[in-house]
């Protein structure tokens, strides 16, 4: 084993990290408001409406999601519409984790007993103060593991997008292995990486669950 010709390539490991990053908030940002509105929409939205939500989230959740990359990098174009690799990634991304994302939150509504609700509007309280005081922070505390795996599976996802070129961290070290011959020296630094990434989403998601949801809960 030999490390020393990897050093060379510090700052396309750096870019690498930093693309990985940036590609893993901006869907899980954008999948995480997608679960949100179609959640409300599962729960309140006419029958047509709550098919279309429920057709997608089947789509997605049940087909690949290289294919969905490739779908929109690939197939796109040919409708007009062009989209970068980067670009492409994250959208691909982003409605993939959004299918997961509707589903965790309507768990999590879903988890609220209607007793709870009904306490808080024979208090006088509005639905919207309903919503935001009895209905919101149990919810999120019941799907907060949930919703943090996902992101840490997002995370390890984007590798995907090696595929259609974007420059994330696996085709960084595509591009140092070929030109070091250096095949498990690259995917070693690349695999202690990733899980230095995701040890430090868990100590950090860790923290923040430890901050916001520090009331006590009935067992």
């Amino acid at each position: 084993m030999n490390f020393q010709q990897l050093w060379r390539y510090q700052d396309q490991f750096v870019e690498g990290a930093l693309i990985t990053l940036a590609l893993t908030l901006i869907a899980a940002v954008v999948g995480l408001a997608i679960g949100v509105a179609g959640a409300a929409l599962l729960r309140g939205g006419a029958k047509p409406v709550r098919l279309a939500v429920r057709s997608y989230i089947e789509i997605f959740r049940n087909t690949p999601s290289l294919i969905q990359i490739f779908l929109i990098f690939f197939v796109l174009p040919a409708a007009g519409l062009k989209l970068p690799a980067f670009e492409a990634a994250a959208v691909a991304l982003s409605f993939y984790f959004g299918a997961y994302a509707i589903e965790i939150v309507r768990a999590g509504l879903d988890s609220i007993p209607k007793s709870q609700v009904e306490a808080g509007q024979c208090l006088g309280l509005t639905r919207w103060e309903v919503f935001r005081h009895i209905v919101l922070p149990p919810a999120l505390r019941n799907v907060y593991p949930a919703f943090t795996a996902q992101f840490v599976l997002l995370l390890l996802g984007t590798s995907l997008a090696s595929q259609v070129a974007a420059g994330e961290l696996f085709h960084a070290a595509s591009f140092i292995e070929s030109r070091t011959y250096r095949s498990f020296e690259v995917y070693a630094v690349v695999c202690a990486i990733y899980f230095a990434m995701v040890i430090a989403f868990k100590a950090l998601f860790a923290v923040i669950g430890l901050a916001a949801f520090r009331w006590p809960i009935r067992r």
